[in-house]
């Protein structure tokens, strides 16, 4: 009888489990990103769709300055999980390689610029933890990071791109 007693319990768990986690989500990163795509949509409704889009297209003309300043941008202005709204404003071929750009950049930038991740900053921290052990400034490391992301980048950019295109191909 105890035995059935807990499973039923342990199954009402999971479920209480999934209800303080929906709870928490309501409570906490929802109210944050439906804020902020309300504002990126306003502010790109008042700029003017049209002109908000020919400036990403003309940004993104360049394969290196598609994979590298363009999703630096979206990370640094639009932090981490709302960067990748920026992928509305490229053509369809290029959005997924867009989002492995954006997505692989979200932790080399937290050195520098801590608010692009704050939620992932422990990465950052624990990664440099061992310089600030033997009192050594963490500035160099953080650039150091920063400029290999941006590498990092824009090989998956246009790695990602390439397959998307082959892919494509194969479909047609």
């Amino acid at each position: 009888m105890n035995f059935i007693v807990k499973l039923a319990e342990g199954f009402i768990g999971i479920f209480n489990a999934g209800g303080e986690n929906f709870t928490s989500l309501v409570t906490g990163i929802l109210p944050t990103l439906i804020v902020l795509l309300t504002f990126v949509n306003a502010l790109t409704k008042l700029i003017g769709e049209d002109r908000v889009t020919r400036f990403a297209r003309k940004c993104t003309k360049n394969i290196i300055l598609r994979y590298t300043v363009f999703p630096l941008l979206a990370v640094f202005f639009m932090t981490n999980p709302m960067c990748y709204s920026f992928g509305q404003f490229l053509e369809e071929k290029q959005k997924p390689a867009f989002y492995d750009s954006a997505v692989s950049f979200v932790h080399p930038i937290t050195g520098l610029f801590p608010h692009a991740n704050a939620g992932e900053l422990f990465v950052w921290t624990g990664i440099s933890s061992g310089l600030t052990t033997l009192g050594l400034a963490t500035a160099p490391l953080a650039v150091r990071y920063f400029l290999a992301g941006l590498i990092v980048i824009l090989f998956r950019g246009i790695c990602t791109e390439t397959l998307t295109k082959m892919m494509w191909k194969e479909q047609n």
